[in-house]
């Protein structure tokens, strides 16, 4: 919840709740009455539909406490195999000193509504455990993040909740860029990667960023260019040799925060190593999808791609991805 502001007797605040979407509420602290003025989605979901997070607290790999929702399969309509565990898809956000909450998502429950569990990592470094947590990825950029993210899904894996085959991480921006560090730095940790607008080269984040997040990456990497060879050490483009997984990168060609480049690169890689891979460059489109038509074909997208790589056929009538080389 955050508040907005107070008048009339009245406080009007956004919420959201892991079955309500976010909303702007008006309400009378003396009469106990709220009031809806405007949701930012006009979707009823059955309830027994929706996937309600659970959080969960896993050991990392250094032997510290990481933090994270997970969001296990959920249909009204819809059983999958009793003799089978779900995929999982990995979801790193952005930021990178963000923080996932367990509001009500569509694109998470586009997933669990297909027998999909979906955990969403705060890695060390997130907002919202307090001021040592966050200070905790401060340096250490590209190198806790994507492992917490390792250990999430071997965590749950380990419990028996899902498939650690069938995983994939997947993300964002910063998130992208955990992706990307994840499948080259320890390349057999998922089973294949989803990078959205992704940070294969954080040097060149370094020196093309924009004026708002301008020197951030001093205190996420370390002072640049004095530290060129830590941001050459941490930035994925320069290890996109060791890529064993399928991979598929979607781009907006108007990027000025990533530029299309970064993923160019890894296709190179991914194309000279016979690795199966997809990109889709999106005209238009900057940094974040703003087009409802990109959007909804992004999530398609990932459904055929994870699809095809893990070998089971989605229900919906799905334009599919080509990938590259054919499998």
């Amino acid at each position: 919840m955050a508040a907005f502001g107070a008048g009339d007797g009245r406080v009007v605040f956004g919420a959201a709740s892991p079955t309500k979407p976010m909303s702007l509420v008006a309400f009378d602290p003396v009469t106990g009455r709220e009031e809806i003025l405007r949701r930012s989605l006009d979707v009823e979901l059955e309830p027994a539909s929706i996937s309600k997070p659970r959080p969960i607290e896993f050991p990392t790999r250094d032997g510290a406490v990481a933090h994270a929702f997970y969001y296990p399969p959920a249909s009204a309509e819809w059983e999958g195999p009793e003799d089978e565990l779900p995929p999982l898809r990995v979801i790193c956000h952005g930021g990178p000193t963000a923080h996932s909450s367990p509001e009500l998502e569509l694109s998470t429950q586009f997933f669990t509504q297909r027998g999909i569990g979906v955990v969403d990592v705060n890695y060390r470094g997130s907002t919202g455990f307090g001021r040592e947590y966050r200070r905790l990825l401060n340096g250490r950029w590209g190198e806790i993040d994507w492992r917490d993210c390792v250990a999430a899904a071997r965590h749950l894996a380990a419990a028996g909740e899902v498939d650690p085959e069938q995983t994939w991480v997947e993300g964002g921006s910063a998130g992208g860029y955990v992706v990307l560090c994840a499948l080259v730095f320890d390349p057999t940790a998922f089973a294949a990667g989803v990078s959205y607008f992704g940070v294969a080269d954080a040097e060149a984040l370094a020196l093309h960023t924009h004026k708002f997040e301008s020197r951030y990456l001093d205190s996420m990497i370390g002072p640049y260019p004095e530290r060129q060879d830590l941001y050459r050490a941490r930035s994925p483009v320069h290890f996109a040799d060791e890529l064993e997984r399928p991979l598929l990168l979607l781009q907006g060609l108007d990027d000025e925060v990533v530029l299309p480049s970064q993923a160019e690169a890894m296709v190179e890689v991914l194309e000279r190593k016979g690795i199966p891979y997809a990109y889709l460059a999106f005209a238009g489109e900057g940094h974040g999808f703003r087009k409802q038509e990109n959007v909804r074909r992004s999530l398609e997208a990932t459904l055929s791609f994870v699809g095809q790589v893990f070998g089971f056929t989605a229900a919906d009538e799905l334009e599919p991805v080509e990938l590259t080389p054919v499998r």
